[in-house]
């Protein structure tokens, strides 16, 4: 059994911004903060480690009390977000999922910084929720190395502790990707989609170097005997 587990955004889709957009609303409705996000990190990093730095940022205690309130409040405005942002799917997406989907021997699955309820409005606004079975995700891990430990432990759960890490392959757009699969011993397949050029991903030394998913029969032969 092949597991192919993807990153969200810059991979499978361009929000257009809207993550950060909803983030920018949610802290004015919850804490007043009404300047916009300079400087903040956001390429590859969890949704956890991005709120910790927001916290202390602005000065804002970090309980699980404002916690809560700002998650809730960037899941009730990420909506609207996506919805004036001109985000899109990005290329060979919308057909790669499908084909996965209808293989017997994929299991598809996420491995993101997002939230889960984070991960599941973007991907439902374009239409691609439902070709994903399991995953880890950024509620509770700053580091995405734990992120992908967390996938690792719903592979093996699905797959009745049967899974081989040297089948198991992310899909990502960044080093935190490839760093990420090789802390659970998978394979990285990078793709030029995101905010990281071809360079500097080379330089993370992915198993394979895509320029986008329109084109996967180069991933497929790394499965196929």
């Amino acid at each position: 059994m092949i597991v192919c587990l993807f990153d969200i955004d810059g991979t499978l889709i361009s929000s257009g911004g809207a993550g950060k957009a909803a983030l920018e609303m949610a802290l004015a409705d919850e804490f007043g903060v009404t300047h916009l996000i300079e400087k903040l990190q956001l390429s590859g990093r969890t949704d956890r480690a991005i709120i910790r730095d927001l916290f202390q940022t602005h000065v804002i205690e970090e309980t699980p009390e404002n916690l809560r309130r700002l998650t809730a409040a960037y899941l009730r405005r990420l909506p609207e977000c996506l919805e004036q942002c001109a985000g899109r799917v990005l290329p060979g997406v919308a057909e790669l999922l499908p084909r996965l989907r209808g293989r017997d021997d994929v299991l598809v699955g996420l491995l993101t910084g997002n939230v889960r309820d984070g991960a599941r409005v973007k991907l439902g606004h374009f239409g691609l929720h439902e070709h994903f079975a399991i995953g880890g995700f950024g509620d509770l891990h700053f580091d995405r190395d734990d992120v992908a430990r967390e996938a690792w432990t719903e592979v093996r759960r699905v797959l009745n502790d049967a899974a081989d890490p040297g089948r198991v392959w992310v899909v990502g757009d960044t080093p935190l990707d490839v760093r990420c699969a090789r802390a659970i011993g998978a394979r990285a397949a990078a793709v030029c989609t995101g905010w990281h050029g071809r360079d500097e991903l080379a330089a993370s030394e992915p198993d394979l170097l895509l320029t986008d998913l329109s084109d996967p029969s180069e991933l497929f032969s790394r499965w196929d005997p």
